[in-house]
């Protein structure tokens, strides 16, 4: 468990390695390993300790103190956490950074956070270099293995009343630019905490934990949870490239793991492969959210374990996460559990409406994130009349059971990245075949959600129009806010004000997705490798 002494991220790792310094940390599996090009196989507490302090002392020396932020570009590699904890050491932030993020996309961030430098994979270090050109940010950009510059001479230094800045996370919402959250020490200790308290279903214990996730290293899951549950509990966490389905039941033996996360993607993509030692493993739990409700009682059948279906977010953290965490479960119901301990929760209508969620007590904000960055009305709107708003729609039964209806907010949820509508939207506006452009999401049956854009164009629209439309947007966007369907439309459902009614577009795509003249661009989605 992590100590109520530990002030910092790097606080709970030292009192980890000082309690189970012969324990594996950071597990690294064959088939990561020849993707990365790097060594496979753990490296234990006390080993990571070393590098870390390694890492830490070369940073000091070059220049690098509390406040400073770094820029990590470095996929899911187990040096990311490695160097997290070392700049965390000296009171640094890091500014993680989706590998997937296009040119203009990086230029906003680092505009926007303004690093003293950037650490990165080889292949991107030209790319953040001409993005921090044009936001004119002259920060240095290395690889893990080059020697540290020192900070950038104008670099700012965040300033914080209290607990410290430990990452600034960037996160789409409902705005044309994502925002940025962040987030303190107290933020990830209490994620550990409450990993490693929860109990029930998901209880973890301290005889060796091993955990195993494909998910990003750079959201809130794997930074906050998965790594922070590790430490509290001396456990070792392995960290997948990304979820590959046909090998992922011989990476969860090969990793030895005793819990998993998960995205509902997976579990749709795991039950369509043919049956083979679909039990020989040692999973308890996995812990997720999103399983597609008629896959999820067959999914615990077939492969011997819960789905643990949670609620949380970026902005929320340990603060307010809703997780169905004990028996009996409504399995198949999408249901996110009953709130628990001294979370308080309310619902902006009613028994079905917008969550409005806070902690108990005199210290309402504890374990949320602290602000959105450079953008205190954002905030203050977040937090309205003293409770957070979520932008979901939940309904409450009689019991006080929650489960998940809708988005407030114009958001797309594609296999667990959020999509801002508007951003796409923006961006399609720049195309010159395009005169309107309105964004929704429609179901798919693999990714939960997808991009569906409906587009008034000053040419002949056909097939190779649209095609040619998404591999420009691909050059401009990540590749998952592609459009991956496109409808050609005499006109948009407009307000008396000019403004998308958004009901009236939803609908709209949903009638489209019948209608022959609709492309299906879903293939030409795919992540690009450097």
């Amino acid at each position: 468990m992590i100590s109520p002494l530990a002030q910092t991220v790097s606080d709970a790792f030292a009192m980890a390695v000082s309690r189970w310094p012969a324990r594996p940390f950071l597990n690294v599996l064959p088939q990561t390993a020849e993707i990365y090009a790097i060594a496979a196989g753990a490296i234990t507490y006390a080993d990571a300790n070393a590098e870390v302090t390694r890492l830490s002392d070369l940073l000091y020396h070059a220049g690098y103190r509390g406040g400073h932020r770094v820029l990590l570009l470095l996929e899911n590699r187990p040096a990311f956490f490695l160097w997290w904890l070392a700049l965390n050491r000296l009171g640094a932030s890091v500014v993680p950074v989706n590998p997937d993020l296009r040119l203009a996309e990086q230029t906003y961030i680092i505009g926007h956070a303004e690093p003293a430098l950037a650490i990165a994979i080889a292949p991107r270090c030209d790319e953040l270099r001409a993005a921090a050109n044009a936001a004119g940010v002259q920060m240095p950009v290395i690889t893990a293995d080059q020697p540290i510059p020192a900070p950038r001479p104008d670099a700012q230094i965040a300033q914080r009343a209290g607990d410290a800045e430990a990452a600034l996370l960037y996160t789409s919402g409902t705005t044309v630019q994502p925002k940025g959250c962040v987030l303190t020490d107290e933020y990830f200790l209490e994620a550990g905490r409450w990993y490693a308290g929860t109990g029930g279903l998901c209880a973890l214990g301290l005889e060796g934990e091993r955990m195993i996730t494909p998910l990003p290293v750079f959201h809130m899951n794997a930074m906050a949870y998965s790594f922070m549950a590790m430490i509290a509990v001396g456990g070792c966490l392995t960290v997948l490239d990304r979820f590959h389905p046909r090998s992922w039941w011989a990476n969860v033996r090969d990793s030895g793991a005793t819990c998993l996360h998960y995205l509902g993607v997976m579990p749709s993509m795991l039950m369509g492969l043919p049956p083979a030692k679909d039990r020989d493993h040692k999973v308890r739990f996995g812990f997720g959210a999103g399983v597609d409700p008629e896959l999820h009682a067959p999914f615990e059948a077939r492969f011997g374990f819960p789905l643990v279906e949670a609620w949380a977010m970026t902005e929320t953290g340990a603060g307010a996460v809703i997780c169905a965490n004990r028996e009996p479960r409504r399995v198949g119901e999408s249901c996110l559990g009953k709130p628990e301990g001294d979370l308080q929760v309310k619902i902006d209508g009613g028994d079905q409406g917008e969550l409005l969620v806070r902690r108990a007590g005199d210290t309402p904000r504890k374990g949320f994130f602290a602000e959105y960055f450079k953008n205190p009305e954002a905030t203050a709107e977040a937090w309205a009349d003293g409770w957070f708003h979520t932008g979901d729609i939940v309904r409450r039964e009689d019991d006080g059971a929650l489960f998940f209806v809708d988005r407030k907010k114009n958001v797309i949820r594609r296999s667990g990245e959020n999509i801002a509508a508007v951003e796409v939207e923006s961006t399609l506006m720049r195309h010159p075949a395009i005169t309107a452009a309105a964004v929704t999401a429609v179901p798919d049956p693999v990714r939960g959600d997808e991009v569906f854009a409906c587009l008034v164009v000053n040419k002949t629209p056909d097939p190779a129009l649209a095609e040619q439309i998404t591999r420009w947007c691909l050059e401009q966007l990540a590749y998952y806010k592609a459009p991956g369907y496109i409808a050609f439309v005499a006109e948009l459902p407009l307000t008396a004000t000019q403004k998308i009614q958004r009901a009236a577009l939803k609908q709209r795509a949903a009638e489209l997705m019948g209608d022959a003249a609709t492309v299906d661009l879903r293939h030409l989605k795919k992540r690009t490798t450097p």
